[in-house]
């Protein structure tokens, strides 16, 4: 197997790249995707080797993008709509929910809709409002979209090319301020299918559930409570919707203990579901009550106490011991 060392901006860059030599049916739109090569730089260069009538920079206008990809969808496109900010996509709600997410349904099954929406999302680069939301919730609860959200740079690989290649519509959740770090690639083949959880550290004492940005925050929480004798099992769930709980209820079973972490407000944010669904499966394996560590149920703060509002390594940790308390 051959791997390179590569941030999860440059994975997704690369993993753009090899769709559309794929499929010439594969687009990309959104503001400034195209000569900018996108705000993050997760386009650069494409639109330069695959012309401007595929690489389209669009209009600020967020409705229009998803609007025109639901057309380009219905006459056999594959286009790939970047959603600059997490902030910024709220004026295509209306089109993701009422057409985009329905018309496979509404059609009875002859009219699918081959859209991936990337959103980069979550805090931390210090920005200013609108540019700092975790809006996954709406979508997951959304029926007929999928969602799921990269977490390393080999994920951010291959989670674009299976997405692109999918038939569904679905939106795809980029940890922004992980965009920079690295890891290895693997190159010649995707470790897992698309909608599949996976653990990425093993442990005996406790699970913690965590995608995107709050997976790297679980896995140097578990280094830290190593130092302190427990094992924590860590799992990137990779897909909100649909859930694969499957290694969720497997782990539980042997660990007894529960702790789900994200950055979204907790108030009916995915931990409330995963935490019901744990409950109904694991009731009588459980020693305490599934535990969540969330944002606060308040608007993204200021970005300078943005760090007060984050979940983080000694939250993490402080859900841990309230888990043994019980």
């Amino acid at each position: 197997m051959m791997a390179e060392t590569l941030t999860i901006g440059k994975a997704l860059n690369i993993g753009l790249r090899r769709s559309m030599e794929r499929d010439p049916k594969v687009l990309i739109m959104g503001e400034d995707v195209g000569k900018l090569g996108g705000v993050f730089r997760i386009t650069d260069g494409l639109q330069k080797d695959f012309g401007d009538e595929r690489v389209i920079d669009t209009p600020l206008a967020e409705s229009g993008i998803i609007g025109t990809a639901v057309g380009l969808a219905i006459r056999g496109y594959r286009p790939v709509c970047e959603i600059q900010f997490d902030g910024f996509v709220y004026p295509a709600y209306d089109q993701i929910v009422s057409q985009v997410a329905k018309m496979h349904y509404r059609s009875q099954g002859k009219v699918r809709l081959p859209i991936v929406i990337r959103i980069p999302f979550g805090g931390g680069i210090g920005a200013v409002e609108h540019h700092s939301e975790s809006p996954e919730a709406y979508f997951a609860h959304t029926a007929g979209l999928k969602v799921v959200s990269c977490s390393n740079p080999d994920d951010a690989y291959w989670m674009i090319q299976q997405s692109i290649e999918s038939d569904d519509p679905i939106i795809f959740m980029e940890p922004k301020r992980r965009y920079w770090e690295k890891g290895q690639v693997n190159i010649d083949a995707a470790s897992v299918p698309l909608h599949v959880s996976r653990v990425v550290r093993t442990g005996a004492d406790a699970t913690v559930l965590a995608y995107g940005p709050m997976v790297r925050t679980a896995l140097d929480a578990a280094t830290a409570a190593a130092e302190d004798g427990r094992e924590l099992e860590v799992i990137d769930l990779r897909t909100l919707s649909p859930l694969d709980m499957g290694p969720v209820y497997d782990s539980v079973r042997r660990t007894g203990r529960a702790i789900v972490v994200h950055e979204a407000p907790g108030n009916l944010g995915l931990g409330s579901e995963i935490a019901a669904r744990i409950t109904e499966e694991c009731f009588y394996s459980l020693e305490a009550p599934v535990l969540r560590v969330t944002g606060f149920d308040t608007p993204y703060p200021a970005a300078r106490v943005e760090e007060e509002y984050l979940p983080d390594l000694d939250r993490v940790l402080d859900a841990v011991d309230r888990s043994f308390g019980f």
